[in-house]
């Protein structure tokens, strides 16, 4: 009934638990109807005598809608032909009875010779029916408006659940890929009985899994956070290529408590160790940079190997898992709000470039 409010009145914490809402606006409109009808009798010149059967008329209406908000309720359960008939029914008979209710009350009331006259019967019938109506259209519109919230929150939850299962895919995608190139390289140092090498390669390998497993697939962590995992990654590495691999770490400590997706550099390095220091006799450099620029956080990961076109050259033997994983990992994180660039050196080389927002806190997921 009560048509005022409606910013508040349609927020979610107003009906957040729905049958105190209903009282709240069954009291509110009827309360509302009361007044309105009172001030507009005594305005045409009648006595305050002339509020009582107004008094009445609400009385009744407010429990006839009760009856029909009970009825309403149960006919949702059928098929929605069925309902949208019954409640047509419904409607024409409430407001019948409501009629009869409101001329015998008046008659009885303000008559001298009180009993059911057919003409006020009539006379009241296009003002019940207008008000009964009224009542149903804001009870289907504000229960249909409760459906539609409440099927946008599991559309809401659902996409929440399969990012976050998507993200999680991705993310694990990278263990089985590094794990192999590592133990294919322990094995080899296992076949030449390198025991030394190849039990120092499997201690690190242990640390590296247990600092990168502690982590929630889908958490976000520091850029400090990813270049110790990095630094861990390396020393693994290291132990296969010597003074062939030479890193270095260029990070602004302005961004070094920026966010991003955990192990999002560790597949640009390992590809640049792929690419740019397999293939070549003295190896070749990795250098991570981060920087902040405004607000957005640019990092890039460069080496000095022979460039794109070894790369494409030997493409076919590749996996595909490491760029395309990192593209996935952030267009799930970011959407449309980041930019990832590959470029050739001059000279020979190969550099990525990911610019993502600067963000300290964890990106918070809804609970499914």
């Amino acid at each position: 009934m009560a048509l005022f409010s409606l910013p508040a009145i349609f927020s979610r914490p107003f009906f957040e638990d729905k049958a105190r809402a209903f009282w709240r606006l069954q009291s509110a409109g009827w309360s509302g109807y009361l007044i309105l009808r009172s001030v507009s009798s005594l305005s045409n010149g009648q006595d305050i005598s002339g509020v009582v059967p107004v008094i009445v008329e609400s009385i009744v209406g407010y429990c006839i809608t009760l009856l029909l908000a009970t009825l309403y309720h149960y006919y949702r359960r059928r098929r929605r032909l069925t309902s949208a008939i019954l409640s047509i029914i419904t409607l024409a008979v409430a407001t019948v009875l409501y009629s009869v209710l409101d001329a015998f009350s008046f008659s009885f009331i303000k008559l001298a010779d009180p009993g059911l006259n057919l003409s006020l019967v009539l006379g009241t019938i296009f003002l019940n029916f207008t008000v009964l109506a009224g009542w149903s259209a804001l009870y289907f519109g504000i229960n249909f408006y409760l459906i539609v919230e409440q099927q946008m929150d599991q559309m809401a939850a659902l996409e929440n659940t399969a990012s976050s299962a998507q993200l999680a895919m991705l993310r694990y995608q990278l263990n089985p890929h590094f794990l192999f190139n590592t133990l294919n390289s322990i094995s080899t140092l296992v076949l030449l009985k390198q025991t030394e090498r190849a039990n120092a390669m499997l201690s690190r390998l242990s640390s590296f899994l247990r600092y990168t497993l502690a982590n929630e697939p889908t958490a976000h962590v520091t850029i400090q956070q990813e270049v110790e995992t990095l630094k861990l990654y390396l020393e693994i590495e290291k132990m296969r290529f010597e003074d062939r691999l030479r890193p270095s770490f260029d990070v602004d400590p302005r961004v070094s408590q920026a966010r991003l997706p955990s192990l999002l550099l560790q597949p640009l390095v390992e590809n640049a160790i792929k690419y740019a220091v397999t293939p070549k006799e003295d190896g070749a450099e990795i250098n991570v940079v981060a920087r902040l620029s405004g607000d957005r956080v640019q990092i890039g990961v460069s080496d000095t190997g022979p460039g794109l076109h070894e790369m494409k050259a030997r493409a076919s033997a590749s996996t595909g898992v490491g760029l395309a994983n990192i593209k996935e990992r952030l267009a799930q994180a970011y959407g449309p709000d980041h930019r990832f660039e590959t470029r050739s050196i001059p000279g020979g080389g190969y550099g990525i470039e990911i610019e993502i927002p600067f963000q300290l806190e964890e990106p918070k997921r809804e609970a499914a």
